[in-house]
């Protein structure tokens, strides 16, 4: 299946992202590519193989919820480059409406 540039710079814009024509169209023959892979896939005979959720042969393990101390307020800003009220100003990547 082939990709598209149009398609590569539609998903951009829709993640807030910019990339230069030579980055668009290497993204679009290497997803091209694995997206030919993954449907390969698909054509292989899996009859009589149980399904599988993970290839891991671990359980999960979870860690009880505990509320700790967080890191010191004036050490986090203080590397921080822009702040304002002990916030971080970080550039807006929503449209006046709210919608990403």
């Amino acid at each position: 299946m082939k990709i598209t540039q149009e398609e590569v710079t539609h998903v951009a814009n829709l993640s807030k992202l910019r990339f230069s024509e030579e980055e668009t169209a290497a993204f679009a023959t290497t997803l091209s590519k694995i997206v030919d892979m993954v449907e390969l896939l698909g054509e292989v005979d899996t009859t009589g193989v149980a399904p599988t959720t993970t290839m891991a042969d671990r359980k999960t393990v979870l860690r009880p919820d505990v509320a700790e101390e967080g890191t010191d307020r004036d050490r986090l800003f203080k590397n921080v480059p822009e702040k304002e009220n002990y916030y971080i100003k970080v550039p807006a990547i929503l449209d006046d409406r709210g919608d990403a």
